[in-house]
């Protein structure tokens, strides 16, 4: 099934279907939802913010405590393509043998836990907790060291740079400054403030690319990727982003699908998510 679908997907080349939390914006909005027209508009009264529900606030009541500046955060996204029949998200995942199909960076401004990512809207500017509504699967959190922590500012001010200026998103993961795709600009933004968190990776040497030999070789004939390019990934414990040795665990991979209830970490009972919720090290 994964060999037809994903077939298809290369023939037809789609990049359509929205992010859950676009389809939360009037219609009549022209443009990225979460960009920084939008985010004036919100601020002037023009744009309704997304009222949250008791589980939204849960999450960004964690966030307020848990989260910090810098910190990169982790989820299995739900986006889709060919009229939103494919899963792309969860493919992505599956093949590069992560838990992971999206990143994020957050920041705090006054006094609000945000996220600044990209997806085909453009740069986006989100609330946390509205950030998490994107999340169907797994989220993590990642923090730079205590002895690294200089490096957020410059990867904070790389972030609001791209997100002024709507750099687009880039459909054909390449790895130049005009257009970014999600992962790529997390990394960059490290890397503008001179720490590389990984080094990309080949598509052919994706950790599962044997598991779709056929896919991959329709992927090879079809697209135009080319298997020797190589992408930034969110990646695993040995792969990619996550791996990164300049990074701590802040909360570990942990399902926590917002709109099927899921609530944050260290507020059930379950053994362990105690650990997961408690902050790391705080910057210097």
């Amino acid at each position: 099934m994964w060999t037809f679908v994903w077939c298809l997907t290369v023939l037809f080349n789609g990049h359509d279907g929205k992010e859950p939390t676009d389809r939360l914006v009037p219609s009549t909005w022209l443009g990225n939802p979460w960009g920084p027209a939008a985010t004036k508009a919100r601020e002037a009264g023009l744009l309704a913010n997304v009222p949250f529900n008791s589980r939204m606030k849960q999450w960004d009541q964690w966030g307020k405590r848990v989260l910090r500046d810098g910190d990169i955060v982790f989820r299995r996204a739900d986006a889709r393509i060919i009229f939103g029949r494919f899963p792309f998200s969860r493919f992505t995942a599956q093949v590069t043998g992560s838990e992971f199909s999206h990143t994020g960076i957050v920041a705090i401004e006054e006094g609000k836990t945000m996220v600044y990512d990209t997806t085909k809207a453009g740069v986006r500017k989100q609330p946390f907790a509205v950030w998490m509504l994107d999340n169907v699967g797994s989220f993590g959190v990642k923090r730079l060291r205590p002895d690294l922590q200089r490096h957020v500012p410059g990867a904070l001010k790389y972030c609001r740079q791209v997100f002024e200026k709507q750099v687009p998103f880039d459909y054909d993961l390449g790895l130049d400054d005009s257009k970014l795709y999600c992962v790529e600009m997390t990394e960059k933004a490290y890397r503008a403030s001179g720490l590389p968190l990984s080094e990309p990776i080949r598509l052919s040497d994706m950790e599962n690319v044997d598991q779709y030999p056929i896919a991959i070789y329709l992927f090879a004939q079809f697209s135009p990727l080319s298997l020797d390019q190589s992408v930034f990934f969110p990646g695993n414990e040995r792969t990619g982003i996550w791996s990164s040795p300049s990074l701590v665990t802040i909360c570990p991979p942990t399902q926590a699908s917002v709109a099927s209830g899921a609530k944050p970490p260290g507020t059930t009972s379950a053994k362990g998510s105690e650990t997961a919720a408690r902050p790391g090290p705080k910057p210097n």
